[in-house]
């Protein structure tokens, strides 16, 4: 299997944490905005990461290339059989997809992608705005529903802990990180998270590479 995306991206980082707990063997094949590779490009005509070469069989979106993994590869499960569980692991995915990774991306693009990838300068202002008015609302609304199980739905990992850590790393590389004196639920919880084997040496990487690029 061939994975195409970059690991800063957090559809791509959420992909790549399920296929380590998964145990999937695959390649990483870096590619950026707009890349012009014709296997990335075969894969997802729109530009969208992540995409996948599955033997041949071509998909793009993080989400809808985990629905077809699952359904392919069900043991170990990290999208819950029981309908309720089901369903709140939709909504994590979707909340994550959705509001959080907007707001993070808004700070990242415009502080990082932008100048440091783009050449040109991004929208400072709106960044700001995104963090002092929509950010401690997003990480308010997560603190209180972290359960005491340090898991967001049951008392296992599901996709729903792997989606809404991955923005996380987005806001820690804008120098926005989690203060544990006011949200340590989500403190103890993402660390756990980000530290897990399927994630922590994508994380290690993709560190040392932005320490490089913002440092040029």
């Amino acid at each position: 299997m061939i994975v195409y995306g970059s690991v800063v991206s957090p559809f791509v980082r959420k992909l790549l944490g399920y296929l380590g707990e998964k145990g999937l063997a695959f390649e990483l094949k870096g590619v950026g905005i707009g890349d012009p590779d014709p296997g990335f490009r075969a894969a997802s005509p729109l530009g969208k990461m992540p995409a996948m070469d599955d033997d041949g069989f071509l998909l793009a979106d993080s989400s809808a290339i985990i629905q077809y993994l699952e359904a392919k590869h069900p043991e170990p499960p990290l999208i819950p059989a029981d309908p309720q569980q089901r369903g709140q692991v939709i909504w994590w995915e979707e909340f994550a997809d959705t509001v959080f990774a907007l707001c993070s991306g808004k700070m990242f693009f415009n502080r990082i992608v932008a100048p440091k990838f783009l050449g040109r300068e991004g929208d400072l202002a709106a960044a700001a705005l995104a963090e002092s008015e929509e950010l401690p609302k997003l990480l308010d609304y997560l603190e209180g529903a972290i359960p005491a199980s340090g898991f967001l739905v049951g008392d296992r990992l599901t996709l729903a802990d792997l989606a809404v850590a991955s923005p996380l790393m987005n806001f820690r590389h804008c120098g926005t990180v989690i203060d544990p004196a006011v949200h340590p639920k989500i403190a103890a919880w993402s660390e756990a998270i980000l530290s897990r084997p399927s994630m922590a040496p994508w994380i290690e990487k993709e560190e040392r590479m932005m320490a490089k690029v913002l440092a040029a």
